[in-house]
Order: structure tokens, then C-alpha cells, then sequence
């Protein structure tokens, strides 16, 4: 374009910066972004054309985003991540910027734009026929959730044979897999895809050719409209977990299972051909034979140790930043560096803290593992937080010890200063009654912050103080009986590491106890009933962790936790579904 096209929309620092500093990776996002945009007509700067070593590539949250402009794919052949979510971007907008391949991507997140077709690269138009080359040869991950898809073509299949995982939650979908599938005829389509997330659509047909997906592993149908499920879902090879929830099935047992059981039993179920009593009864003996099979075990004192195995064996699922649709993010300020320069953040979803004391129980855990792990809270400190209290994003910064404000857990509003100042005269107190000649190893914590200009604190979008570690967190996002997601918090000065670890071993502890919870919960006839049904498993539902991305002021990653290789060192006790 003319020069003078893009001096209108503005100068872009961050294109200059990446293109001065070689970087691989560019996060835009914000209002200053979105204003550039509408300033160029909608488009993306023409500089952004330049940067050829891009890998990653992250544009989201800007409605003015309309088109990519052409040539895209061309300019940035090394491109393996490239995330637009939540713009304003159509299949003719995204039709020239995607025209060409893009050899080496990886991960395209397309979520949140309203489109009503996909873009002719992926397949959109056109009955999906030719020999081109794939456009996305090496295309693991695409997301298309939220937006306005009716249906799918055969041509994906073609665009991105090595597909991973397809996320269309929340489109408007009426069949699956529909026209996803080419008519038969080898090569088989999607050799490699194991998991399909179709949730919130309007499917009310789902068809028995799901079967000729080979790698299906995880299946999420849950709030749709089907009245019922194909049999040859049992003949999915390797599928492992599968979502039903939401749907108005017309077989009533099968209703109850998909509300309770889990996913073996549910296949079962559907491959002895579903209703019928004779089936129940049988699968009512089959448990009563299992038990005294156990039970003969346990006289003769073998077969224990399995039981103790598969008992202590607690779920956990974890969902990866690309397929969270508004996944949660924090921005550390580089002053925090001197003062308490580490933090591990995520997000824990389906504690159920209701039951009897399970709240109090939670808390005496929480104090126990400030005193053992953490070292009485001198190497690290945790806080927990009600996610839905919680207004993300979130700022790890450092205040003035008489400008940060906060409302401590059961105490008014006080500056930094003064609540120190009270702690460390109670803890004062307490040696003088004791008659101890040091403040005991509880209050040593307070020690920590002696002397520092600035203290760290968790900033909500609200500009609220939400925690000022290691001495607490705030009244405004505290824990009640109700609260049923968590995010939680660990910082320290001593290392990454450890925030890691306490952090692993948090999310085992709100495990188990969430599991001792549940069996404590008094059981009602329906649940007996269940059962039968399916085993007594169906207490088993997954606690679910949502990665949090921990990211510096210019959007670049610090921490993303749980990666790959977090809550290994708790994996003998934790089932992890990654």
C-alpha cells in the first residue's frame, strides 16, 4: 500500500520492536490495538508482513479486526501458533490472509469471531475433491468454538490431515460428524483425531459413522439435542471419556447413567443395545458377583492391595490454554523481582465444598500446608481465591507500603503498613505471654517484608487488592460454603520450583478432600440405584485445572501451569487426563 495508507493507521511500537529484536513470538491485544485497527480500515498493519521468523502469533479481543489482509500465510511461512480469537473476522476475511499454506502451523484458534462458514483454506467451499497439497500438513490443534458454523465440509479432512483436536463448542451445528466426513473411500479421514468438542451446538443427530474416527479418545456432546445415542459409539476403539450431559435422551436408564456414570458403562450399555431390563438386572448381578469375589479376596487377605490401588486413585483433568475460551491471565510487573519474584497461578473447577465441615476442613488444610511444605509460609505462601469473586485480568505488582490497600480476611480495610505493624505487635505479645525469648516460628513470616520499599500484591481488574503475600489475601474474593471454583495462588521469594511443588501438592490435597466429601455425602435411593448401573465409580467425576498463563508486561510467557511435566511428582496418587 501507499506509504500514506499506513502512517493513518498509526505507528505499531510493538511490529518495530519484534522486527528490531528478531522475535519469534507477538501477542497484540488491547484497546490502543483495537483503535489502530479500526484506524486501518479493519486490517492488519501491513508491517506485520515483515516479520518473517514469526512462530507465534497471538491477535484476539479486537471486534474491529475484520480481515487479515492478503498475502498472510505467504509472509510468514515459520508461523506454528496463530491465535484471533474473539474478533470480528469472516471466511472472506480470513479467505486472503489464509490463501496460502502455512507448512508448519500447529495451532489455529479462530474462536469467538461469528463465523457463519469456514474460510475456503479449511476446507469451506467446494465439494472438497482435487489432489492440492494440504494447506495445514501439520495442523494438531484447530479451534472454532463460538461462533456461527451450521455445518461442516469434507474438505477439512483435506486441509489438515494430522488434526489433533477440533473445538466447535458453541456454534450451531445440527449433525455430527455430518459433512465432516468424505465420502468413503480411502484415504480414511483424520487418521489422528482424538478429541471432539461439540458442546453447546443445536446436534440432534448424531451419526454411527463417528465410529470411522480410529483415534477418537474424547467425545463432548453435552447440551445438545439429541434423543439418541448410535451404538456404534461402542465401537469408537479407543474411546475413553465421552460427555452426554444436557441432551433429552429418550431411553430414560441411559439419561440416568450419562448424569452418573462413566464412560466404560455408558458404552457398555449401548453396545448390549441399550433398554431392556433383563440388561440392568444382569449388570445388577454382575456387581453383586464382583463384590463376593472381593469379598472371598479379602478372607483369604488377596487382592487387597489392588482395592487400596484403584480406591486411592483420584481424577483430575486438565484444560490446555488453546482450548479455554476466555482462559485466565496474569501480568507481572518486572518490580516484583526484588521483592517476591515468583508465581504459580491456575484455576481448580467442581470443589464441592457444601457438605458438613467440608469448608473448615479446606481451611485446616490450607494452614497445614503453610506450616509443613511452605515452611511455616517463609519459602512460600498459598491463597485461594473464589474464582467467580475473581475479576480477571490480573496484575502481580508491587505498592508503596502506605499506598496498598487491603481488606484482610475478617479485618476492615488498612494499608500494608499499618496491618504489618499490627501483626508484628500481636505477635509481640503472644512471646511476652508465652515468655519466649525470639516471636515464634509462626510470626516469622513477617519478617520477610522488613525493610522492602515496595510490597507485592495480586491487583484485580477492579484495581482491588486481592492478596498481599505471604500475609494474606482479601476479604473480596474469600472461600464461602457455595463457592464451587477456586483459583489458587502460590508465591515465593526462594524459587519457581517450590511454587510448583506446593502448588502440585495443593491440588492433591483439595482432591482428596473434595473426594472424602462426596462419600460422606448421605446417599439417596437414585444413587443406589446408579450403582448398580454402573459400578459404584460415578463418584469419580474429575476435578478439572484450568491452565493460567503467567506472562511479563509485553505478553510474553513466564509460567504456564500445569505444564507437561507439572503434578508428576503427585502422579502415584493423581490420575491426570492431560
Amino acid at each position: 500500500g501507499a506509504p500514506g495508507a499506513m502512517a493513518a493507521a498509526g505507528p505499531w511500537p510493538e511490529l518495530e520492536a519484534a522486527l528490531r529484536e528478531r522475535r519469534r513470538e507477538l501477542s497484540l491485544a488491547g484497546a490502543a490495538v483495537a483503535e489502530r485497527v479500526a484506524a486501518g480500515g479493519g486490517r492488519l498493519p501491513e508491517a506485520l508482513l515483515a516479520l518473517p521468523l514469526l512462530q507465534s502469533l497471538e491477535l484476539s479481543g479486537c471486534a474491529a479486526l475484520r480481515e487479515l489482509g492478503p498475502g498472510v500465510a505467504a509472509a510468514l511461512p515459520a508461523l506454528h501458533t496463530l491465535v484471533l480469537s474473539r474478533n470480528a473476522l469472516g471466511p472472506a476475511g480470513l479467505g486472503a490472509g489464509l490463501g496460502g499454506p502455512l507448512p508448519a502451523l500447529r495451532l489455529l484458534d479462530l474462536s469467538g469471531n461469528g463465523l457463519e462458514a469456514l474460510p475456503a483454506a479449511l476446507g469451506g467451499t467446494g465439494d472438497g475433491t482435487g489432489d492440492a497439497a494440504p494447506a495445514f500438513p501439520q495442523l494438531r490443534s484447530l479451534n472454532l468454538s463460538a461462533n456461527r458454523l451450521r455445518e461442516l465440509g469434507p474438505g477439512l479432512a483435506r486441509a489438515a490431515p494430522q488434526l489433533q483436536e477440533l473445538l466447535l463448542a458453541g456454534n450451531r451445528l445440527r449433525a455430527l460428524p455430518g459433512g465432516l466426513l468424505p465420502p468413503a473411500g480411502p484415504p480414511a479421514p483424520f487418521p489422528l483425531l482424538s478429541r471432539l468438542d461439540a458442546a453447546d451446538n443445536e446436534v440432534a443427530e448424531l451419526g454411527a459413522d463417528i465410529a470411522a474416527l480410529p483415534a477418537l479418545k474424547s467425545l463432548d456432546v453435552g447440551n445438545n439435542q439429541l434423543r439418541e445415542l448410535p451404538a456404534a459409539l461402542a465401537d469408537c476403539p479407543r474411546l475413553k471419556e465421552a460427555n452426554f450431559r444436557g441432551n433429552q435422551l429418550r431411553d430414560k436408564r441411559l439419561e440416568k447413567m450419562v448424569n452418573g456414570c462413566q464412560t466404560k458403562a455408558i458404552l457398555e450399555y449401548l453396545r448390549a443395545g441399550g433398554r431392556g431390563k433383563g440388561k440392568a438386572d444382569s449388570a445388577r448381578e454382575e456387581v453383586r458377583k464382583k463384590k463376593r469375589e472381593k469379598q472371598q479376596k479379602k478372607d483369604s487377605g488377596e487382592g487387597e492391595q489392588d482395592e487400596v490401588e484403584e480406591v486411592s486413585k483420584l481424577l483430575v483433568k486438565i484444560v490446555h490454554v488453546s482450548e479455554n475460551p476466555a482462559p485466565l491471565v496474569v501480568k507481572v510487573s518486572p518490580g516484583v523481582k526484588d521483592v517476591r519474584a515468583f508465581i504459580v497461578c491456575c484455576v481448580l473447577k467442581g470443589v464441592n465444598l457444601k457438605p458438613g465441615n467440608a469448608l473448615k476442613r479446606f481451611l485446616t488444610m490450607q494452614t497445614k500446608l503453610h506450616e509443613d511444605i511452605c515452611e511455616k509460609r517463609t519459602v512460600a505462601t498459598i491463597a485461594t481465591h473464589d474464582l467467580q469473586l475473581v475479576k480477571a485480568p490480573l496484575t502481580y505488582d508491587v505498592q508503596p507500603p502506605d499506598e496498598l490497600k487491603i481488606m484482610p480476611l475478617g479485618r476492615k480495610e488498612i494499608k500494608a503498613k499499618d496491618l504489618l505493624r499490627q501483626l508484628q505487635l500481636e505477635a509481640e505479645e503472644q512471646r511476652k505471654q508465652k515468655k519466649r525469648q525470639n516471636v515464634s516460628g509462626l510470626h516469622k513470616y513477617l519478617q520477610l517484608l522488613d525493610g522492602k520499599d515496595n510490597y507485592p500484591c495480586l491487583v484485580d481488574a477492579e484495581g482491588a487488592v486481592i492478596s498481599f503475600p505471604p500475609i494474606t489475601n482479601s476479604e473480596k474474593t474469600k472461600i464461602r460454603k457455595e463457592t464451587r471454583d477456586l483459583f489458587l495462588e502460590v508465591t515465593s521469594d526462594t524459587s519457581l520450583q517450590i511454587c510448583k511443588d506446593v502448588m502440585d501438592t495443593l491440588i492433591l490435597k483439595i482432591a482428596e478432600l473434595n473426594r472424602s466429601a462426596l462419600e460422606n455425602k448421605e446417599g439417596s435411593g437414585s444413587d443406589m440405584e446408579l450403582d448398580a448401573v454402573c459400578g459404584p465409580g460415578n463418584l469419580n467425576l474429575p476435578l478439572v485445572v484450568e491452565q493460567v498463563r503467567v506472562v511479563d508486561t509485553d505478553g510474553n510467557l513466564k509460567v504456564l501451569y500445569p505444564s507437561k511435566t507439572d503434578l508428576a511428582t503427585v502422579s502415584s496418587l493423581l490420575t491426570v487426563i492431560r
